[in-house]
């Protein structure tokens, strides 16, 4: 880890640990070298920050340029290694780069085939964002579902510090798990939908404290 990543990789685990205290299921499931993607269902703004305080190695996180703004802020995003994406349509040729390259740094990144939060705490439909990018790295892709997060903080919904967040790391997808060079102009979606599966199936110990 950089420096200033390790901070602050710090600073969230003591945080998660005091305001949001889970379990961390399947670590094991994380692959120790290698660049790699974390794909998990997305339920808060808090999701990638308590997943992330959890992976013992750098991961690079998504954000839309508009953060980009002169000041601490653009430097702290440019410290910790966060992708600066357009969000406003098309395909984003600097961020696939900046995720090309940071795997080849042996690096994470997370990302979410749901898009964006769950309105209802549900798992929601795959969109082929995630797929697109599997496909087009070809690496590892870990299932992660995280539990707690809408009760803790969902959209629409005020904080509630002292709910547990539970995370499960589930087996790694291996490019033939996931990708059907077969399917056509549905390759990308296919490969979305196969991932979310597997983060569906994961399900937490029954001894676990919710």
């Amino acid at each position: 880890m950089t420096p200033v990543y390790g901070v602050c990789h710090y600073l969230l685990r003591v945080f998660f640990e005091i305001f949001f205290r889970g379990q961390a299921i399947g670590m094991e499931n994380l692959p120790a070298s290698g660049g790699f993607l974390v794909a998990a269902n997305h339920a808060s703004f808090i999701d990638p920050p308590a997943i992330g305080s959890l992976v013992p190695r750098q991961i690079a996180y998504f954000a839309r340029k508009t953060l980009w703004r002169p000041g601490l802020a653009s430097w702290w995003l440019d410290s910790v290694g966060t992708i600066p994406v357009d969000r406003d349509g098309g395909q984003d040729v600097s961020a696939i780069k900046r995720v090309l390259r940071a795997l080849k740094e042996e690096r994470g990144l997370i990302l979410f085939p749901e898009g964006t939060r769950t309105p209802d705490g549900n798992l929601q439909p795959a969109k082929p964002g995630v797929g697109f990018i599997a496909i087009k790295t070809q690496v590892l892709v870990v299932p992660v579902r995280i539990f707690g997060s809408y009760e803790a903080y969902g959209k629409g919904r005020a904080p509630r510090f002292g709910t547990p967040v539970n995370v499960v790391f589930g087996a790694p997808l291996s490019p033939a798990d996931y990708d059907d060079p077969k399917a056509g102009k549905d390759r990308s979606q296919i490969a979305s939908e196969r991932i979310m599966a597997a983060i569906a199936l994961l399900q937490l110990p029954p001894e676990t404290i919710v």
